[in-house]
């Protein structure tokens, strides 16, 4: 076996049916396309979301709400996962790099620290936006929250 007599498995490729090639081979006359109207002719193509001349699923539906182009998106890290890292790791210093090392960011992300779970270490924690909770729960431990 080679490359010059490789074929097909039997039966898993069919012809096309030649259209518009006169009566006798069973597609001539129109061509499978029907009598008249635009869609018999050559060059037609539907406009997307066509219906027939009925109105439009996209006109029916009223617009709704807004996009806020500018909407900061944060990712947020609760100072729970800080104390597991600094458990598990013995880490004081957060800073962007610290958490994309382990997995919880990406490159380009915005962090917010947020107050969800207990704090009982002293840490220094460097990240975009604190919530207020958060901000109390390390500076009550004699940690820092430098912003960004």
């Amino acid at each position: 076996m080679n490359l010059s007599n490789l074929k097909p498995a039997i039966g898993s490729t069919k012809d096309n049916k030649r259209l518009g090639r006169g009566q006798g081979s069973g597609g001539g006359g129109t061509a499978t396309r029907g009598h008249k109207g635009a869609q018999s002719r050559s060059g037609y193509s539907s406009k997307g979301g066509f219906e027939g001349g009925q109105m439009p699923l996209y006109r029916r539906v009223p617009k709704g709400g807004f996009k806020n182009i500018n909407r900061v998106e944060y990712t947020a890290i609760n100072i729970s996962t800080l104390q597991r890292l600094h458990d598990d790791f013995n880490i004081v210093e957060f800073t962007h790099e610290v958490l994309q090392n382990h997995g919880l960011i990406s490159k380009n992300e915005i962090i917010k620290i947020l107050g969800k779970g207990t704090l009982t270490a002293k840490i220094n924690v460097v990240a975009n936006a604190f919530s207020s909770t958060a901000v109390t729960a390390i500076e009550s431990l004699g940690g820092t929250a430098t912003k960004i």
